[in-house]
């Protein structure tokens, strides 16, 4: 199936002061050791079918892409709202990740990685062109590229 490209160039456009942006991932560092690493591949799926059902737990959107090295890039109302999911012993994470801590940390098998960043909406620059909806522009609001924002410089309001 081909996903719709929408012909044009885009940026993204929101009403909120900052934005949340958290990649995760792993890596099948031992990819022989098959029942290490789907156990660990597996608990995603759950995460993300929690969140979709959830909308007040704050993810925006997400993108994911599946190999050797897995990455998820998701979009957060805050910090806050990502800590909240994390801890939440209602949330499939937590159980997860003491899981992972009990039968895989520290055994090499698996890697799992995040970086969280907080980013002020206008330090951001985005542009997509003949695109689907994506990224950004895709967890916010996805608008045509007109005047005031043709340029990167001016996307950034400088």
């Amino acid at each position: 199936m081909t996903a719709q490209v929408d012909p044009g160039r885009f940026t993204a456009a929101s009403d909120r002061a900052d934005i949340t942006v958290f990649l995760i991932g792993m890596r099948a560092n031992r990819w022989w050791r098959v029942g290490s690493v789907v156990r660990t591949a597996s608990r995603m799926g759950p995460m993300l079918k929690h969140l979709m059902a959830h909308p007040d737990a704050g993810l925006l959107g997400f993108h994911q892409w599946l190999g050797r090295t897995t990455v998820l890039l998701s979009y957060w109302e805050s910090p806050e709202h990502l800590q909240r999911f994390a801890s939440d012993r209602d949330a499939p994470h937590l159980a997860a990740w003491r899981e992972f801590v009990r039968t895989s940390q520290g055994s090499g098998d698996v890697g799992v990685w995040h970086e969280t960043y907080q980013v002020p909406f206008a330090d951001l620059e985005v542009v997509y062109n003949d695109m689907r909806p994506f990224g950004l522009a895709a967890a916010t609001t996805r608008v045509p590229v007109g005047a005031g924002s043709r340029t990167a410089r001016q996307r950034l309001g400088r």
